[in-house]
């Protein structure tokens, strides 16, 4: 007796390797912290890890069980791919991409020194994790006397950063790209956060390791009304925040103002600031 076509067996196709769950997210950050650390030896450990976990067939497979509209999904799988390619630069089998970054950090931070001597200034490092530009700037507002030492810390000017940026949202929404937008899938222009992205996002700034940037720039110089100067290595070599009420322009030669040194290239990961102290000389 024949089969029928509705029950003629089919072969049970394999389910595809799971998407990163929460332990894999919080394993994927902390080995991209240790990329930070100034031990080649931890940075390639860490690399290493972080190719044996396929991040990229992880993307893949978080992309292919997310619906388009979930934009937290899209969020992780490009995190993940971003951190794929980051590991990949650490490679200790690749000679010549080694020997570029290597000369590339080092370009740049001659390039930092030579605006520094000229403004008789000295780097004092900050520790790369996560919080430099917090820590970088109250070292910065002790200096000045802003705020007392014991208050100048990253954890009170993350606090005071994310609450100016709450308290006038729409300074700072049209600077802020929405999920949906540039990193959904097919998306031709930035978009804007939702309010409800940018409450998330002020909580982020406030409670968690998230690197600090132009937003945050902008939301410390306000917040204190005290100018902000970022020496650099590429053009201009200063980049100058006024607080909109200060009572003049500030020049790179100003005693009164925050001054940092931002590195795209010294740690492995990219940005980084350092705090910049006037070099006292004797008399």
């Amino acid at each position: 007796m024949a089969r029928s076509k509705g029950n003629k067996s089919k072969p049970t196709p394999l389910p595809p390797p799971p998407p990163m769950d929460s332990a894999d997210d919080d394993l994927m950050n902390d080995l991209l912290t240790q990329l930070d650390s100034r031990d080649q030896n931890v940075q390639i450990e860490s690399a290493q890890v972080l190719n044996d976990m396929n991040l990229n067939q992880k993307a893949d497979n978080i992309e292919a069980s997310s619906s388009r509209k979930d934009p937290k999904s899209r969020f992780k799988a490009r995190q993940a791919r971003k951190a794929a390619a980051l590991a990949q630069s650490y490679s200790p089998d690749d000679p010549e991409v080694q020997a570029r970054l290597a000369k590339e950090a080092q370009d740049e931070m001659d390039a930092i020194k030579r605006v520094c001597k000229e403004l008789s200034l000295d780097i004092q490092e900050i520790n790369p994790d996560g919080h430099c530009f917090f820590s970088a700037v109250a070292d910065q507002l002790a200096l000045l006397g802003i705020l007392p030492l014991d208050q100048a810390n990253y954890a009170n000017l993350r606090i005071a950063a994310a609450n100016f940026m709450q308290s006038y949202p729409d300074d700072f929404l049209p600077f802020l790209p929405s999920l949906v937008g540039e990193d959904g899938a097919g998306a031709l222009d930035a978009g804007l956060m939702s309010l409800k992205e940018f409450e998330d996002y002020c909580t982020a700034v406030r409670e968690t390791a998230i690197w600090g940037g132009e937003p945050e720039i902008v939301a410390v110089v306000r917040a204190f009304n005290v100018p902000i100067h970022v020496v650099q290595g590429g053009q201009p070599p200063v980049v100058i925040h006024n607080p909109p009420d200060y009572s003049r322009e500030s020049n790179v030669y100003d005693d009164s103002v925050v001054r940092i040194s931002y590195h795209r290239k010294l740690y492995g990961l990219g940005e980084h600031y350092n705090s910049l102290r006037k070099v006292h000389k004797l008399s």
